[in-house]
């Protein structure tokens, strides 16, 4: 497709380089709320129910807030407060964890907590979209995506290491210290250089297009709908997968289980930063189709592997496609929204639409295939999950168009 593009100097070193360790040290940030929220808590004598309810209304807040996040970023005139805000609410509810952990300061943390992740996704890709444009966001997701996932691998060996040699309440202090490296890199982000109109996903006209910028256009659009249905299988098929093996990997060996399970979180991770820029680069001359089959391909060919291998230690092995599947959708989900929100001013809503599709996929996931395997066993489970995989391969191939643009 031609795309329209004001010709801009590229953003400074400083910029790019405030950005990078910006996402380094908010995915140092997000991890203290990881699976350290129910040990936490579980140490401070609450009852599963009680957890449950932390975890299920965080949760729940989470999927409702995806769009109306986004459409707060698109209405902000600068993304780096709104950013700044989120971190600053994230890093208060860690301390409020660690200091009062009683039942209302902790739902009241989550749910603040919940809020302003739905904000930090978009505002983190409208400020690479407006730092770089839409002909080079590609190679900038993919360095995001290392960077997230460099900043996901030493935070949970960082947490780890806190939570054992020195208490489980230390894990969210040390979240709480996180938040100001994290601000500080945000600050070097210069404000200047990011292009708000860029970020929003519009472009500048001389007269209003009403049409062009309509919200009910946009969500009617053939490629986005297309999309969202399968980002919901990618989900619906991926999110069982790792808790259903650590099941059967536990079960297989227990003495060993642990230390397995750690491996298959890490290869994955690995992968990612490893794959990640050159996903973002290949993107705009390969074009978009070719990376989602391959990240469809990898999940089907996972689950199916996980259906017929019995030794736990090739299992790990395994996770590379994981790996693949994670790298290419951590490039390719942002990118092919701003494909098809350009010119809409409406970049990042329709980054919350395809967040809402992720979240309702991941739920549905672990409950089916949960009582799949609960009823006929793992295998079945796997093997209906990489059903589902291939169903979305089937999708992309036949049905969905190709979003790249290239400049006029």
């Amino acid at each position: 497709m031609p795309l329209p593009v004001v010709a801009r100097p590229p953003p400074s070193r400083e910029s790019q380089r405030g950005l990078d360790w910006f996402i380094f040290f908010l995915a140092d940030v997000q991890t203290g709320f990881g699976p350290f929220i129910a040990v936490y808590l579980t140490t401070q004598k609450w009852t599963q129910v009680e957890i449950g309810f932390i975890l299920s209304i965080g949760g729940i807040v989470g999927l409702l807030g995806q769009m109306p996040g986004g459409a707060i970023v698109d209405a902000a005139r600068s993304e780096r407060v709104v950013a700044g805000f989120a971190v600053a609410a994230i890093g208060m509810c860690a301390l409020a964890y660690a200091l009062w952990p009683i039942f209302p300061v902790v739902t009241a943390a989550a749910v603040l907590h919940a809020m302003a992740s739905c904000v930090l996704g978009p505002a983190i890709a409208a400020i690479s979209l407006g730092l770089v444009g839409p002909l080079a966001i590609g190679e900038r997701l993919g360095r995001n995506a290392r960077f997230a996932s460099l900043g996901n691998g030493s935070a949970a060996a960082l947490m780890g290491a806190c939570g054992y040699y020195i208490s489980n309440r230390s894990v969210f202090l040390v979240t709480f210290l996180l938040a100001i490296p994290t601000l500080l890199a945000l600050w070097r982000i210069r404000e200047r250089e990011i292009d708000i109109v860029q970020a929003h996903g519009a472009i500048p006209r001389d007269t209003p297009d009403e049409k062009a910028t309509s919200i009910f256009t946009l969500i009617r659009q053939k490629p986005l709908l297309i999309f969202a249905g399968s980002i919901l299988l990618l989900q619906l098929a991926n999110a069982a997968m790792l808790p259903i093996m650590a099941g059967v990997v536990t079960t297989r060996s227990s003495q060993w289980a642990p230390v397995l399970i750690a491996a298959c979180i890490i290869v994955p991770q690995a992968i990612v930063a490893l794959m990640s820029p050159t996903v973002g680069r290949k993107a705009q001359a390969w074009g978009r189709r070719p990376f989602l089959l391959i990240g469809f391909g990898a999940l089907a060919i996972r689950g199916t592997l996980f259906a017929t291998v019995t030794d736990p230690y090739v299992l790990v092995a395994v996770q590379i496609f994981d790996g693949i599947t994670a790298a290419v959708f951590a490039v390719m989900i942002p990118l092919v929204v701003a494909d098809i929100a350009f010119g809409s001013g409406h970049f990042n809503l329709t980054l919350g639409i395809i967040g809402t599709a992720t979240g309702i996929g991941a739920s549905l996931s672990t409950v089916l295939a949960g009582y799949i395997t609960d009823k006929l066993g793992s295998n079945v489970a796997f093997f209906g999950l990489a059903g589902i995989a291939a169903t979305g391969l089937l999708l992309i191939l036949l049905v969905m168009p190709e979003t790249r643009r290239t400049a006029a």
